[in-house]
């Protein structure tokens, strides 16, 4: 397949923040894009938005993804189909300390961040080789890069999706599959914090107080249509983005 036939991507976790962002920018770069996440109203208002394409889907659930991988080939058939299998779905829940860990939290990460990413990635790498230029790309986080305090769960996910992406660089290289990772550090978005501090808005505001310009959820989707837009003998194997006031996991500046 030539680098010049139309760019095709799904785009996990899309009904908000930085899937819905992304999509977003890659619309505007001319891309056909494929929106997934659980939430049909928010994919149905993006959908007309932009002019992607909705699906409903889980991606921790086998039938959904089977379902997903169908109605994609579908849509992409006469495009030279999928080529960019992008995962933002994903999230953190809770701030306890391993001695009050509690295991459902630490479940549904490891699912939403490690499975969900798996489930994708092994439904579409068939056509990803088929193509001949195909690129995954793992919204992974610098939680995944460093330990702290109160992020044992999360930073375990984390870790994970890191590990399973640096590793699927190493099997799929034979393949020409380009595989990418993006690891943001502190991004205020609308719903990241809320979801893990169980929905309390005083308490998830906290987390940016004082914190001169934080990323936004358009920052990251910025530089994850830049890294799958370039030519795909480029491969940007890890990109660490933090705000400038935040130099490292533990230091942030707050004014």
């Amino acid at each position: 397949m030539s680098e010049n036939t139309p760019k095709n991507a799904v785009v996990t976790g899309a009904s908000s923040g930085i899937g819905a962002a992304t999509v977003r920018q890659l619309r505007r770069d001319g891309w056909n894009v494929v929106a997934v996440a659980r939430r049909a109203d928010r994919l149905t208002a993006l959908a007309e938005e932009t002019g992607a394409l909705a699906f409903a889907a889980d991606v921790t659930r086998d039938d959904d993804v089977s379902r997903l991988r169908d109605f994609t080939t579908d849509a992409f058939a006469r495009l030279g189909g999928v080529d960019t299998v992008i995962n933002i779905a994903g999230g953190a829940r809770g701030t306890d300390r391993i001695a009050t860990a509690d295991a459902d939290d630490w479940n549904w990460m490891y699912q939403a961040n490690v499975l969900g990413t798996m489930n994708i990635v092994k439904a579409f790498l068939p056509q990803l080789r088929s193509h001949g230029h195909g690129t995954v790309l793992n919204l992974t986080s610098t939680a995944g890069l460093a330990a702290y305090e109160g992020g044992a769960g999360y930073n375990a996910a984390k870790f994970a999706q890191h590990a399973i992406t640096n590793a699927l660089r190493l099997e799929e290289v034979e393949h020409n599959v380009r595989v990418i990772e993006v690891a943001p550090g502190l991004v205020q978005t609308e719903e990241f914090a809320l979801n893990r501090l169980g929905g309390d808005k005083e308490a998830a505001d906290k987390v940016y107080q004082g914190v001169e310009k934080p990323l936004t959820a358009e920052d990251v989707a910025d530089v994850v249509g830049y890294a799958v837009g370039l030519p795909h003998h480029i491969n940007l194997d890890q990109i660490v983005v933090r705000p400038v006031a935040q130099a490292a996991n533990h230091k942030l500046v707050r004014k």
